[in-house]
């Protein structure tokens, strides 16, 4: 050690392996990464940005889907979107499903809440509200099919208290709408109670204790504690939301079709683009909800912006 000490030069030639062990290690650390990165950005952009951007170009042609040549026609099928009402009307349709979005995320919050507390048999309430979010949609489809015939289960369970012909609850255009709603919210309430569940849960309990020394009762620690900590998960829910309501295609398609007024702005572009063999209108359509949901999304990051911590 004492002669390294004394011999700049022995140092230096003794600390130069280390140094390129060092420069080894972060230089794989840094292509590391890449590595296992490759495969993943591969399926991303051959599976997402190559289709979204066919899709954009699709949406300047009168493709029919199978001629070869495609006839440009510029910005004609988003001016026939916003011309011809039968087309952009149906997305009033969307409206049942916002406000079943809504009485969703109230529902699947006031459960949260009520949950992440004390409450006999807690367990069993939390696999009961997430468990129709695991079923497949064709089977939650067919069995409401049969709850919502005539008839059927939710007839008989009418009648029992006294209510009888109730009316088509899908043949019906005036309820075909509400009862297709109500069946996205009972599938779907489990995804945002899980959500809820895992934020409010996340909330220190030294926050409800202070809460109750403070003699602050239930409403107070939702409004104080629970509400501004979940802030930025309710935002996100809200935007799946709307983005949910205005993209409605799985319950609606495969328990009525479309029929009775039910029929849905995604479920006229898949019948616009297979039925109809126009593509490039159907392409237009499905641009026009892309560039919807991204405003709202823009939005939606307005009214919740990203809370950063004060940087030291």
């Amino acid at each position: 050690m004492s002669t390294l000490k004394g011999d700049p030069a022995l140092t230096a030639r003794a600390l130069a392996p280390i140094s390129s062990r060092r420069r080894n290690r972060l230089t794989g650390s840094g292509t590391t990464p890449w590595l296992f990165l490759i495969i993943p950005l591969a399926f991303l952009i051959v599976l997402t940005y190559i289709p979204v951007g066919n899709m954009f170009w699709y949406s300047l042609t009168s493709w029919d889907g199978l001629d070869p040549d495609m006839e440009f026609v510029g910005l004609g099928n988003f001016v026939r979107i916003f011309t011809q009402p039968e087309i952009f009307q149906v997305f009033f349709v969307s409206l049942y499903y916002l406000a079943g979005a809504i009485a969703q995320l109230v529902l699947a919050l006031y459960f949260a809440t009520l949950l992440s507390f004390k409450t006999r048999f807690r367990n069993l309430f939390k696999g009961v509200i997430f468990f129709p979010y695991l079923i497949n949609g064709v089977a939650i489809g067919l069995v409401f099919l049969y709850f919502f015939r005539p008839g059927g289960t939710l007839d008989a369970l009418l009648a029992a208290v006294g209510i009888h012909d109730p009316g088509q609850w899908l043949g019906d255009p005036s309820l075909v709408n509400i009862s297709l709603a109500g069946t996205s919210v009972w599938r779907y309430m489990g995804l945002n109670f899980v959500l809820f569940l895992g934020a409010i849960q996340s909330v220190p309990a030294e926050q409800y204790e202070a809460a109750d020394l403070d003699g602050a009762n239930s409403w107070h620690k939702f409004r104080f504690i629970i509400l501004p900590s979940i802030r930025r998960i309710l935002g996100l829910s809200f935007i799946l939301a709307i983005a949910g309501a205005l993209s409605a295609f799985e319950m609606p398609y495969i328990m009525t079709g479309g029929a009775n007024g039910s029929e849905t702005f995604v479920i006229q572009t898949v019948n616009t683009a297979f039925k109809f063999s126009k593509v490039g209108l159907a392409s237009a359509m499905a641009v026009v909800l892309l560039i919807i949901v991204l405003v709202i999304t823009a939005v939606q990051r307005r009214v919740f912006p990203d809370e950063r911590g004060d940087e030291s």
